[in-house]
């Protein structure tokens, strides 16, 4: 079996891909701190898929235990690294967490593979690196603008880096700039689960449905959008995590174009906030308590994918619609709330 580390598998996106790469074939090791996540995922995981992937937990960003944890796993084909700080809004707080974290934690990544010739690297990027589009839908093409928020400086920078560093080495890397991830896995053993108060809009709509939350605060009305509330590329966590698996079966079967890849991974098409409140309402049943407040900073208007490229040269497509997201996202609050 190709052994594969997954930095930050415990965690939302990291928790899925592990159970898609685990039904591919593909043994998993699991490296996450648990800052953002829970011990006990790693058991639901292995509920769903059969199969416990091997977990240990330290922080990626402490050199040593990185340079140890690699020495120890030599054997590893290939790894994805989603382990960072991902809250727009927090990272406008607390720009040195952002930047130590996400880019001290990749450096040791990558010098851990230098070191043992671990040859593939998947990076989990994001469409914060193009900041507010000239055109849309948005190509892999589109120019790298000023990032709105340190943590979408941190992708950029990231990126950056890893460019750099695999020009004078024998590592291959695919950067995956995801759009806005939401829902979970059918089973409704794992979803998005954020520690304490939400950053991000749909666990803050399930949370405030089972009244954990008294009501959801929509971030502006006032934008240039079909009704004036900010419209993203909503895409299934679950179609996510299946285009990781292809990401590396890519590099693993050497069929890379290039030493240095990026794909766009949304669906096409562009959601407002309140599209996606009006969903939720409808899969539920239920008439959502929200109101309407002042803007975020760090937040972008309006951005969705052109997934063109994806879809042609990676083979791969978001096939769940946004009705499909938010009814899996309500199943998953209702079974963890009541577990």
């Amino acid at each position: 079996m190709t052994k594969i580390l997954v930095t930050g598998g415990t965690g939302y996106i990291g928790s899925h891909t592990v159970v898609e790469l685990q039904k591919e074939g593909f043994e998993v090791v699991i490296v996450d701190n648990l800052s953002n996540s829970q011990a006990w995922i790693a058991d639901a995981i292995a509920e769903i898929s059969g199969q416990k992937p091997h977990f240990e937990q330290f922080d990626l960003a402490d050199q040593k235990l990185t340079t140890d944890f690699f020495k120890r796993h030599s054997d590893i084909k290939g790894v994805i690294h989603f382990a960072a700080f991902k809250a727009v809004g927090e990272s406008v707080e607390k720009p040195l967490k952002y930047y130590r974290n996400n880019l001290v934690s990749l450096m040791n990544i990558l010098e851990g593979m230098m070191e043992n010739s671990i040859p593939n690297l998947v990076f989990s990027s994001s469409c914060t690196v193009y900041g507010q589009p000239d055109e849309l839908p948005v190509s892999e093409k589109a120019p790298i603008k000023k990032a709105e928020s340190p943590y979408g400086n941190t992708k950029q920078i990231s990126e950056e880096i890893i460019q750099d560093s695999i020009r004078s080495s024998s590592v291959n890397a695919i950067a995956l700039r995801y759009f806005n991830p939401i829902g979970a896995h059918e089973s409704a053993k794992i979803g998005e689960l954020p520690i304490g108060v939400p950053n991000n809009l749909v666990p803050f709509i399930t949370q405030t449905a089972i009244g954990i939350r008294q009501q959801l605060s929509v971030f502006g009305d006032d934008y240039n959008t079909p009704d004036g509330t900010a419209v993203r590329d909503y895409i299934h966590v679950v179609d996510l995590a299946q285009a990781h698996v292809v990401a590396v079966k890519r590099m693993v079967e050497k069929q890379m174009k290039s030493n240095f890849e990026v794909f766009n991974l949304g669906t096409g098409n562009g959601f407002s906030v309140l599209d996606v409140i009006k969903s939720f309402e409808k899969v539920s049943g239920l008439k959502l308590n929200y109101k309407i407040v002042g803007r975020r900073a760090g937040d972008v208007e309006k951005v969705w994918a052109n997934a063109d490229f994806s879809n042609n040269e990676l083979g791969w497509k978001a096939t769940r619609n946004i009705d499909e997201m938010t009814a899996s996202a309500w199943k998953w609050e209702q079974y963890y709330r009541n577990k």
